[in-house]
């Protein structure tokens, strides 16, 4: 019996060379759009600022005094991101359990009716607009509303993070199995019954994984939105930044990243529990 041989060349590589040129034309209109020029930060114009700069972050700043500061921005910025994620929770959790599919009694009999159909699109256009709109422009409108500290950062994460979480818990509910879910409604469950013992079990894991990941997002947003004035690590690393001060921001970098990795410690932790 003969083997067959295999062949020499990639049959499909003509293919893949094709859409890798493709993909670099329709690419490179957008790169001028952009002006992008990456080799300008290797220009002699730009080599020594930036050479200054970086060397000036060794040592990093240890002083006692300012230790505390960054201890207490810290702990603003987490407050702001927590604070922000669990008003997002509020906006969220109700807008999830009014426009999912799986937890709609109207739909049980296949076509959801009119009505109910009309008041979840919309509600899902509520949840569009909210997170269309970037925490970073949420944060410039509400520092003038109520002016510069972190009230204005807890809104901004709260509406746009909100939406986002609305959205995905819907999905995550209406692509999981509906059965026990149905069967409950169908029996005259309500819909906090029905969530709580038919599609809360089965998705609890991915859920919690998915709102412990936005809560990590949320504490980088809170240091962005620091530079616009709301306050927490971000608006102390925007202040060191302008005094050319790279001791202290290589300090809050290090904060910064160990904050991000605790935050990943936790959603692993919280997988392994609930799985």
């Amino acid at each position: 019996m003969s083997v067959a041989t295999p062949p020499r060349r990639d049959p499909a590589w003509l293919g893949r060379v094709f859409w890798i040129g493709a993909g670099l034309v329709l690419l490179w209109p957008m790169l001028l759009a952009t002006e992008f020029r990456p080799w300008l930060l290797f220009s002699a114009e730009s080599r020594g600022p930036t050479w200054h700069f970086l060397s000036s972050f060794i040592p990093p700043a240890v002083g006692s005094e300012f230790l505390w500061l960054v201890a207490r921005e810290t702990w603003r910025t987490v407050a702001i991101a927590t604070a922000g994620i669990t008003l997002a929770l509020v906006i969220a959790l109700p807008a999830t359990l009014m426009s999912a599919r799986a937890l709609s009694i109207s739909a049980l009999s296949g076509r959801m009716a009119p009505l109910p159909a009309a008041l979840r699109q919309g509600l899902r256009w509520v949840l569009v607009l909210l997170r269309s709109i970037p925490e970073l422009v949420w944060a410039l409108i509400f520092v003038r509303v109520v002016g510069l500290g972190p009230t204005a950062g807890v809104l901004a994460i709260a509406l746009t993070y909100g939406g986002m979480l609305g959205k995905v818990y819907g999905d995550i509910l209406d692509s999981g199995e509906t059965v026990a879910t149905r069967n409950l409604l169908a029996n005259g469950s309500g819909r906090l019954q029905a969530f709580a013992y038919g599609l809360l079990p089965q998705n609890a894991a991915e859920l919690t994984s998915y709102t412990v990941y936005r809560w990590e997002c949320a504490i980088r947003s809170s240091v962005v939105l620091g530079f616009v004035g709301a306050g927490g690590l971000g608006q102390q690393l925007d202040n060191s930044t302008k005094m050319f001060a790279g001791g202290e921001v290589a300090t809050m970098l290090l904060v910064f990243v160990a904050l991000v990795a605790l935050a990943d410690q936790t959603s692993a932790w919280l997988r392994r529990v609930l799985n």
